[in-house]
């Protein structure tokens, strides 16, 4: 009898551990090996050879959002790179004019919201909602790269409003804590007078330390977000914290992965300068002028405006700031 009491016991106990350990209660989205190629290629500096890949999976699965998600991604990055620019000793995008193929790309943001949405009607899933989230963030990037303002507040209290309700459905999807994270810190760090129109837009508030602990869980454990929120919290320590060490840590790891992409390189040599470190600052902006173009300027493109916009402009922003350095 005492015999069977322990196993009884033993099995209550593996059973216990069975459903609480780390491996079956771990939250995050699962996506198809072609996904994350689409997502490196994009990373590596080649969105163009990501969107082939993304609009695979826009055929395979027509009422999933991933692919959708995916093209939404890489023309976020041909067009952040297209208007990269060094404003008070920071690279980065400032504001820019609207241009047409913007109204192309935010259509492409609706329908990631508008099929994650059609597949919640059917089920109320974390993963539904964190899609839905992003494609309210797809949009508020392009209000925000054209200081539309109470667009981007639109947008960007939808994206929150999806990223906490998949939380509520999934506390680990890391990808959702990720998102409000990135909410949270960045309407913590808003000027005074931002802060008033907010308390009047009825906008909800953030909380900055809060918000880096969500950005670094995003970095280490997400999925779909792991690198953009990793190269936004790099960005973010720099811009509104000074915080140049820390940032250079964070922003390494990306560079390790993915050495060929410029704007990460241009981030870690600007973070150097700041740092005092102009040697190392210029082999940074040194390797942005080696990597090696294509017919198109840029990887599998085949000469696409967009492209040819972005290397040129990455090389003129290295050049403007290795001319500083001398």
């Amino acid at each position: 009898m005492r015999r069977a009491r322990r196993g009884y016991l033993l099995a209550v106990m593996l059973a216990f551990v069975a459903l609480h350990s780390p491996s079956t209660r771990a939250g995050g989205l699962a996506i198809p090996a072609e996904a994350q190629q689409a997502l490196d290629k994009i990373y590596a500096g080649d969105p163009d050879a990501a969107i082939p890949l993304a609009r695979a999976l826009q055929e395979a699965q027509p009422e999933h959002p991933l692919g959708l998600a995916l093209e939404g991604e890489a023309l976020w990055w041909k067009r952040y790179c297209g208007a990269l620019e060094i404003k008070y000793g920071m690279v980065d995008t400032w504001k820019r004019s609207r241009e047409p193929a913007d109204e192309e790309y935010l259509r492409l943001a609706d329908q990631v919201v508008h099929l994650a949405q059609g597949q919640l009607e059917k089920s109320d899933t974390a993963e539904m909602h964190v899609y839905a989230g992003m494609g309210w963030a797809l949009k508020a990037r392009m209000f925000g790269l054209r200081g539309e303002n109470r667009n981007v507040a639109h947008a960007g209290v939808s994206a929150r409003t999806e990223m906490l309700r998949a939380l509520e459905l999934d506390p680990l999807m890391a990808d959702a804590t990720a998102g409000v994270g990135i909410y949270n810190y960045y309407v913590a760090t808003l000027s005074p007078i931002v802060k008033m129109m907010r308390f009047f837009m009825g906008i909800p508030g953030g909380d900055k330390d809060k918000g880096l602990q969500q950005m670094e869980i995003g970095m280490n454990q997400g999925v779909l977000l792991r690198a953009d929120v990793r190269f936004i919290l790099a960005k973010s320590l720099r811009q509104y914290d000074q915080k140049y060490q820390k940032a250079l840590e964070i922003a390494l790891p990306l560079i390790e992965r993915y050495p060929q992409n410029p704007i990460f390189l241009l981030l870690a040599g600007n973070l150097n300068v700041e740092l005092g470190r102009n040697d190392k600052a210029g082999e940074y902006f040194q390797a942005v002028l080696k990597i090696p173009s294509s017919s198109g300027d840029c990887g599998t493109c085949s000469g696409c405006a967009a492209c040819s916009t972005c290397a040129a402009r990455v090389r003129d922003v290295a050049n403007s700031f290795l001319t500083g350095l001398r």
